[in-house]
């Protein structure tokens, strides 16, 4: 066991310097706290070259978190993974709206997925909001779907579904719409630990933590 490290900190500091040193693109530096999570994250180095940030994503996403937007999330696993005491400091706070007791019902009566049918039936509460899908890319459409009404519009979209149906191209679709902020790794890859990296590394960012 001597030869590894057990300081915590230490691990951190020195997984994302070698990640640095190893990136092939050239990445603004709030971007690049982003894309080092992400990387960190999956331990893969080819991820950089399907990770696509918005020109405004990190703005937006600073801003609403500075002013207290919650984090609203598809599934329950996005939400866990969510660094919530530093979004708390920030006034904000975790949210999915999975355990919504009319969900069964609008489901079946919808013919939607029950991700998609929990978002529509809190659709008031994406006005502002930064959004984190992991899971599902049902949800990432219906997100698109509702934010075409101002009045439902998130400030940033964090779509990062995983799988081999309609997650590329709801990942797509998003990137598509370049009139919202967005952060996505584009392709089959994806998940709910890629997308609660990101909303920590833009909490870390408002925060004003270095790693």
């Amino acid at each position: 066991m001597s030869d590894f490290l057990t300081d915590p900190a230490q691990i951190e500091r020195d997984s994302m310097s070698f990640i640095h040193r190893h990136l092939q693109k050239t990445w603004k530096k709030q971007e690049l706290k982003i894309v080092e999570r992400l990387i960190h994250t999956t331990g893969d180095l080819e991820l950089e070259s399907v990770i696509a940030i918005h020109e405004r994503a990190v703005e937006a996403g600073l801003q609403a978190l500075k002013q207290g937007a919650p984090v609203i999330t598809d599934v329950e696993m996005v939400r866990a993974g969510i660094a919530k005491k530093a979004l708390a400091d920030l006034g904000g706070s975790a949210e999915c709206f999975l355990g919504d007791p009319r969900i069964p019902e609008k489901a079946a009566e919808w013919g939607l997925t029950r991700t998609m049918t929990a978002l529509r039936l809190n659709k008031e509460r994406l006005n502002g909001a930064i959004v984190a899908v992991g899971n599902a890319p049902t949800a990432l459409v219906e997100v698109l779907e509702l934010a075409q009404n101002p009045e439902y519009r998130p400030a940033l979209i964090v779509g990062i579904p995983v799988g081999f149906v309609g997650a590329k191209e709801a990942k797509d679709l998003l990137w598509q719409k370049q009139e919202i902020p967005s952060i996505t790794v584009l392709g089959t890859r994806g998940g709910s630990p890629l997308a609660a990296s990101a909303i920590n590394a833009l909490i870390y960012l408002a925060v004003g933590r270095t790693v």
